[in-house]
């Protein structure tokens, strides 16, 4: 529901300008309630331009929150917008430094009583987790969504020490984004100089990413799992299902000292209350509850609900996107972890997954490179986005599989499943892919949740070692967090396979993955009702006027699978046009549009390649920019070929281009 009334007019200074002390300036929107009362403010900072990239959800969301009371700032981030400077890399020491800066100066300024909060979504929520790991004084509580507290393990570049190919296509996007001018309406004549400083600085950051392919120092710095006792202010961590993000919630509830609350719903990368796939819920009045809470010292109720609301998926035959709902219901845990779930052990038998180990030997699985194509994407964006898993019937045809016999009753699962394998090898570098399924009477396998581990680092990521190769030795496996209902007389699976392709790049060579039977051990967090599930209320979703839009082309989602039967190439194709649009109260026109193109071979894993290429156009006032960028990435045995692209111009016309080819020697990835 949009909402036009508030308790509060709003006033909207755009731009705001903060001078940092390096005389660095930083351009801001601020809403701010009208009001002769001191009122607090809520900072954003992201480099997706707040002008035009995230005007949209900005629009939704934050006049929402100044209608009531909460001043709102969004920020660009230095060297992104229309801010000075330069973006040299995501999540740089220098950045959580400005935003101490920002959070200092706004906290002096007249109209505000002083204290701050942060919030943001993926980099936002990074950076909100990161500055406050910094305790600046004013800085009171923060919101963070669709997160990560381990930017090594549990961001776009590794998952269990094994490259994501996600890393590559956002490298690329982020090439764009970089290469965006400012605003001309805003920064006046300055902006074909700082456009030209930037294109001048502007250069792939796979190149510094696929350097660190070890959890280092570099992967640390922004690492709040580092020092979770760091963070003294308030934490509310949001996230949903089909986001890659969401195992970061459940962490910080179980290792944040201070005062934290989390929820997990259905959603993907968005925010609870725009977006797909629902059901929807009031976020912004919850937000405001906790901000009136640790901002203005208000009792609002907030902390006296569960620590973690959760929404458990009901029965849902899978789909490649899900509109507008999932199935399913929210239930509450005041505590995580939580002592009231059952942790159930099943063994890994020749017959299925059993109470009782029966030991049968070795049981072996050789999957093809190809291997993974049905299990969607890394960071599934929902929509009408068909990147989802679908059926996973074929990939368990392609992967070693043990099934309970059909449950007698409903069975919840809630939390991380954990693995823990004797396993053998053929080669010294080997992937492991797990997924668990709900299979259906019928046959069809839906997929609940999965882990990936680079066996050479089954020890360690900070010090990977080759597999012993015929030896067996020991593997242990979490799985992602999740939550499901698996109704009576359907099974649960158990599927292994040593290729996850596209979401992860392939090892050198196909291997063959032996398991002992009986020795290994699957563990389920089962989970019973509780009489707090009741309690779990949200109002319905709200959010303030969208901004004035004239749409031009709407755009589409596309993904397209193709079999070559001459040469065996398997090609995934995925393919998204944002449309053109018009923001009419600013008249900035864009338009942009992504394509992603991953292709192996099923027996040569050396035969991977990933091409993806985006494209950007902005016009404001007289200036009228365009860039596009092209990543590819392949490798042989001991190195990574990448070579990227940029190109800028302006009313059509090329004015920038550089690219570079590099060979980054693979460390065991």
């Amino acid at each position: 529901m949009v909402r036009t009334d508030f308790p509060f007019a709003v006033d909207t200074f755009d731009p705001l300008w903060i001078a940092l002390s390096d005389g660095t300036r930083i351009a801001v929107t601020l809403w701010r309630p009208r009001t002769e009362a001191q009122v607090p403010v809520v900072v954003e900072m992201v480099p997706y331009r707040r002008r035009d990239g995230t005007v949209a959800r900005d629009i939704d969301i934050h006049p929402y929150l100044a209608g009531h009371g909460i001043a709102c700032a969004r920020i660009d981030i230095r060297g992104s917008g229309d801010s000075d400077g330069d973006l040299a890399d995501e999540y740089l020491p220098r950045e959580q430094e400005d935003a101490c800066e920002i959070i200092a100066y706004l906290a002096a300024q007249s109209w505000c009583n002083g204290n701050v909060g942060m919030t943001g979504i993926s980099w936002g929520g990074f950076n909100a987790l990161q500055v406050a790991a910094r305790c600046p004084p004013a800085l009171k509580a923060i919101i963070t969504l669709c997160a990560s507290d381990d930017r090594y393990s549990d961001d776009i570049h590794y998952m269990g020490g094994a490259l994501l190919t996600e890393q590559e296509m956002w490298s690329n996007f982020m090439l764009v984004k970089n290469a965006m001018a400012p605003d001309q309406q805003i920064v006046g004549d300055a902006w074909r100089a700082m456009w030209e400083r930037r294109l001048a600085a502007t250069s792939s950051l796979s190149e510094i990413w696929l350097a660190h392919q070890r959890r280092d120092d570099y992967w640390r710095q922004g690492s709040v799992c580092e020092d979770y006792a760091a963070i003294e202010c308030a934490v509310m961590a949001v996230c949903g299902w089909e986001d890659s993000y969401s195992n970061f919630v459940p962490r910080l509830l179980e290792h944040l000292p201070g005062p934290k609350l989390g929820i997990v719903g259905p959603w993907s990368h968005v925010y609870p209350c725009r977006g797909a796939p629902g059901p929807l819920i009031g976020y912004l009045q919850e937000a405001l509850r906790w901000w009136r809470h640790w901002l203005c010292g208000e009792e609002t109720g907030i902390m006296a609900e569960p620590l973690y609301r959760v929404w458990v998926t009901g029965e849902e035959r899978p789909q490649p996107f899900y509109l507008p709902d999932h199935s399913g219901s929210w239930v509450a845990e005041d505590q995580w972890p939580s002592p009231r779930i059952e942790r159930r052990r099943l063994h890994l038998n020749a017959g299925g997954l059993s109470h009782e180990a029966v030991p049968d030997g070795m049981l072996s699985v050789r999957s093809p490179a190809t291997a993974g194509r049905d299990c969607g994407r890394w960071g599934g964006y929902g929509g009408s986005c068909p990147d989802m898993p679908i059926d996973q019937r074929r990939e368990d045809s392609l992967a070693l599989c043990f099934d309970t016999a059909p449950l007698d009753g409903d069975l919840t699962l809630l939390g991380a499943p954990e693995l823990d394998l004797l396993v053998t090898v053929d080669q010294p570098h080997a992937n492991l892919a797990v997924r668990l399924c709900d299979v259906y009477p019928d046959g069809t396998s839906a997929l609940m949740t999965y882990g990936v581990l680079n066996l050479s680092h089954r020890d360690s990521h900070e010090h990977p070692a080759p597999c012993p190769v015929g030896t067996p030795f020991p593997v242990r496996l979490k799985l992602n967090d999740f939550a499901r209902t698996v109704p009576k007389g359907h099974r649960i699976r158990l599927a292994l396979a040593n290729q996850h392709w596209p979401i992860l790049w392939p090892q050198p060579k196909l291997s063959t993955l032996s398991v002992a039977g009986g020795q290994s051990m699957l563990t389920l967090p089962v989970r019973p009702p509780s009489p707090r599930d009741r309690d779990v209320r949200f109002e319905p979703a709200e959010t303030a006027p969208p901004v004035p839009t004239t749409t031009f082309d709407e755009g589409f989602d596309r993904r397209i699978v193709t079999d070559d039967v001459g040469d065996g190439l398997q090609t995934i194709a995925l393919t998204s046009d944002h449309g053109r649009r018009r923001y009419d109260d600013r008249n900035i026109t864009m338009s942009s549009a992504n394509s992603d193109t991953m292709s192996i071979r099923a027996d040569d894993p050396l035969s991977a390649k990933l091409v993806t290429e985006y494209r950007w156009a902005i016009a404001s006032a007289d200036a009228d920019t365009e860039a596009t960028a092209r990543t590819e990435l392949t490798a042989d045995e001991t190195h990574f070929n990448l070579s990227w692209r940029i190109e800028a111009r302006e009313r059509g016309k090329l004015v920038h281009s550089a690219s570079a080819t590099r060979r980054i020697r693979r460390d065991f990835a």
